[in-house]
């Protein structure tokens, strides 16, 4: 994962710590190969999780996003949402406001964004220490995550148009 900050942003990046991009579908069998995105921090910021947790609130702001439920669909013609999403050399390469991020993408997640078109963006507020970058993740460890209704709940959702460079 790589990352960078826009210096136009209110976000306080050291309060961000460790911030990650996790790329997965649903399981296709189900009828569930939606591609998914979680972006997260590990909550290890130097003013520690709690100014993570304002740091990321922030951030959701900052991308047009809410918490609470609510899912922003910047696939709908005319959005004006910042957030960006391409497809390069089978990474997955998220712009927001105030962070870019790049992960890569398992063949299933390139195969449902090339049939849907669109991701669903999760920018978690809550921390993840667990998922440490250059570590798997589990499915159970994704699981006791995002299967959270506390976590979901506290965190941004977009449904986002997938790109292409040309």
């Amino acid at each position: 994962m790589t990352l960078a900050h826009s210096a136009g942003s209110t976000v306080h990046r050291g309060h961000l710590g460790t911030v990650s991009l996790l790329a997965w579908t649903g399981d296709p069998g189900a009828g569930y190969d939606t591609p998914y995105l979680l972006l997260y921090s590990l909550g290890d910021g130097a003013a520690g999780p709690e100014a993570s947790v304002a740091a990321m609130a922030a951030l959701i702001q900052e991308a047009g996003l809410r918490t609470g439920g609510g899912m922003v669909d910047a696939t709908a013609p005319g959005s004006s949402s910042p957030v960006r999403l391409l497809l390069q050399s089978g990474y997955a390469v998220l712009n927001l406001p105030a962070v870019s991020a790049q992960c890569p993408a398992p063949p299933e997640w390139l195969d449902a964004a090339a049939q849907r078109g669109h991701a669903h963006l999760i920018i978690g507020s809550v921390p993840w220490p667990q998922a440490v970058p250059g570590h798997p993740v589990t499915e159970e460890m994704l699981h006791s995550y995002v299967g959270r209704e506390d976590i979901l709940l506290a965190a941004g959702h977009a449904l986002v148009t997938i790109g292409r460079l040309r």
